[in-house]
């Protein structure tokens, strides 16, 4: 890429040269205590600027303000181009694709966070799989599917639990290397109520990569229900700073939400869980969240109207059925069930 650039070196060019789909490039400006870094992604194919930031920071310490904003450079690049291969993938005809579009046609589905779709999911997962064995990811996302299922109680979890394990270990199998494989394990083990082993292998997940802000997320989400809730608030503030149009926005909000309510902060924990109902693929325990939220910050005509939105879809959901999906420590779910009774869903 150093030799393309000093021959400058077209983006449509370099990729048709390289064999690849997209080229980013950028620039580096210092000026007295500030940097500023300018970077733009282009799809090869096309020349298409499909993505462009400007990254404008405070020089303190040079080193780790470049290691920072590398994080979020590379996870802005990741994140689009999974978007743009999502969408893409979806109007294809579904008997033409091959791993990589299956896999990308199955993360379509499974960020919608309903039933239906986690069994499109499933279903583009496997086929993925199928294709290429080898695709550690393509495993990583159908370990997830199966961990909705008992997550959501969509299907018996002791059955789902054991699929969204073994998946895992096909994703370690097939990459040890690749983030997504030890989050996927991560998530698994957590599901198995093996919190300090899940803790583990999430950590290796932002070894190998620090910017794979899904495993900032998912350490948020553990720390925030049994392990330090301060640090589940710095992984959700982190894992939004890499990545703050994720489909998964909703969770990182909404850990941080119930972080704060084992923290007793429950004004500015209501704040948050509303912003994660907000998010349009929001599922009931996200609601359930707000719900629970609000009623501990007094604020229980909004805890009812989002237990309402709940009971039009689950009419019998209860804090029993929120507290079984999660793992809260026994001082945490004290407080959710405190939250229950004041806007009478017991």
């Amino acid at each position: 890429m150093f030799a393309l650039h000093e021959r400058n070196i077209a983006p449509e060019q370099a990729g048709r040269l390289l064999g690849v789909d997209y080229v980013a490039s950028g620039s580096l400006r210092q000026q007295d205590r500030h940097l500023t870094v300018s970077v733009e992604l282009a799809e090869a194919r096309t020349a298409r600027i499909v993505w462009s930031e400007v990254f404008n920071e405070k020089l303190n310490d040079a080193f780790l303000m470049l290691d920072e904003i590398g994080n979020r450079i590379v996870s802005s690049i990741a994140s689009e181009i999974e978007t743009i291969e999502r969408n893409r993938a979806i109007l294809r005809p579904p008997n033409s694709l091959d791993a990589w579009e299956a896999h990308h046609r199955g993360l379509w589905h499974m960020y919608r966070f309903n039933r239906a779709d986690n069994e499109q999911a499933q279903h583009f997962f496997t086929t993925a799989v199928h294709l290429d064995p080898t695709f550690a990811r393509a495993h990583a996302g159908l370990s997830f599917t199966h961990w909705q299922n008992a997550f959501q109680g969509w299907a018996d979890p002791g059955v789902e639990i054991e699929r969204a394990y073994e998946a895992a270990g096909q994703s370690l199998m097939a990459d040890d290397r690749d983030p997504a494989a030890h989050w996927a394990m991560g998530r698994a083990l957590w599901l198995g109520g093996r919190h300090d082993q899940s803790i583990t292998e999430l950590e290796r997940a932002i070894d190998l990569s620090p910017n794979f802000a899904l495993g900032h997320y998912t350490l948020a989400f553990v720390h925030c229900q049994s392990g330090d809730p301060g640090a589940a608030v710095r992984f959700s503030d982190h894992s939004r700073n890499l990545s703050p149009f994720d489909p998964l926005l909703f969770a990182m909000f909404g850990a941080r939400a119930m972080a704060l309510v084992r923290l007793k902060q429950f004004d500015e924990a209501a704040e948050w869980a509303v912003k994660a109902a907000a998010r349009p693929n929001a599922h009931p325990h996200i609601f359930a969240i707000a719900a629970y939220s609000l009623a501990l910050a007094g604020r229980l005509d909004e805890a009812r109207t989002h237990m309402a939105a709940i009971h039009r879809n689950l009419p019998r959901y209860s804090v029993e059925d929120f507290l079984t999906a999660m793992q809260f420590d026994a001082e945490g779910a004290a407080l959710f069930k405190q939250a229950a009774k004041r806007i009478g869903n017991k």
